[in-house]
């Protein structure tokens, strides 16, 4: 298939791109500086610029632009900047779509786990309510951004969990710390976080395209975890402890709001939709995951 990405240079998207380049796909890349390489397009999404030739003879669309959620503080002007650059950029996509005649047949576009909130203990399946915070309007605007796709292109809002990855990332900060004996549980600890591996994010996004699934899909591991096991089975696999536990007012002294939207809320999300079409994990369990992010697997 011809796949066209906007935001592949992220965590997921580089992973991502290579995977399906690996597959024997033709992707396009989207990108905001001019083209290095036959495979770049430009396009401002800011400005609402994008030539709807790009998807000509496209069959899938996969959108992961977004300003990091956790590199900076939250200042109201960084808030500001979250939401535009997700909704411009969706939006940006959608509008080129419905300029042609015989649009991409699948708009994959990323949402995030942060749609739940803070919702405790409680098993979130893809029609769980919406949370109230932030990353919870975030997400729901971001979807509904993405449903203003023409009619008849089949659109799938991946809610994306934490990803585990070697490096980058959430990983890409804790890692070292962990390694040095240095890490250990965020607040209590007790806080479910939606784990799952990056080569796991890119087959799940991949056997997206290829499904019929829509609307909104749980992307995480089969095993849910709460931050005291994960940070444990972390720290196992690299022969080191985590018992520096950051205590919430700490976390909430240094990060301020972005510790309660980012780092302590519970989300015990579960894959349903994913499970259900018989989707296979690489990594199913936090004992597999932790193996390969120490390098292991």
């Amino acid at each position: 298939m011809r796949i066209v990405i906007a935001g592949a240079s992220g965590l997921i998207g580089t992973d991502l791109s290579a995977a399906l380049r690996r597959g024997g796909h033709d992707v396009v890349e989207l990108v905001r500086r001019p083209p290095a390489a036959a495979r770049e397009v430009r396009w401002d999404p800011t400005a609402g610029q994008l030539d709807p030739q790009v998807f000509e003879g496209s069959d899938v669309v996969i959108n992961l632009s977004g300003a990091g959620i956790g590199d900076r503080l939250w200042t109201r002007r960084r808030i500001h900047e979250l939401f535009s650059s997700r909704l411009d950029a969706t939006r940006t996509l959608t509008r080129a779509m419905r300029k042609l005649d015989d649009p991409p047949s699948t708009f994959l576009s990323q949402s995030a786990s942060g749609y739940y909130g803070d919702a405790g203990a409680a098993q979130l399946r893809e029609g769980s309510s919406p949370g109230s915070g932030v990353l919870s309007r975030l997400c729901v605007d971001w979807e509904a951004a993405a449903h203003d796709a023409p009619q008849g292109v089949r659109v799938v809002t991946p809610r994306t969990g934490v990803v585990l990855s070697r490096s980058g990332g959430a990983m890409g900060r804790l890692l070292p710390l962990l390694r040095l004996g240095l890490g250990g549980p965020l607040g209590h600890g007790r806080q479910y976080w939606p784990w799952i591996t990056l080569p796991d994010v890119s087959a799940a996004f991949s056997f997206l395209v290829d499904s019929r699934l829509q609307g909104p899909v749980n992307v995480c591991a089969p095993e849910d975890a709460d931050v005291n096991s994960l940070m444990a089975a972390l720290a196992t696999a690299l022969h080191r402890p985590a018992v520096l536990r950051v205590p919430s007012p700490a976390l909430r002294l240094v990060m301020g709001k972005l510790a309660d939207e980012l780092l302590l809320p519970s989300q015990r999300m579960e894959p349903a939709l994913l499970s259900e079409a018989g989707f296979q994990w690489r990594h199913p369990s936090l004992s597999q995951a932790a193996a390969w992010v120490a390098g292991k697997d």
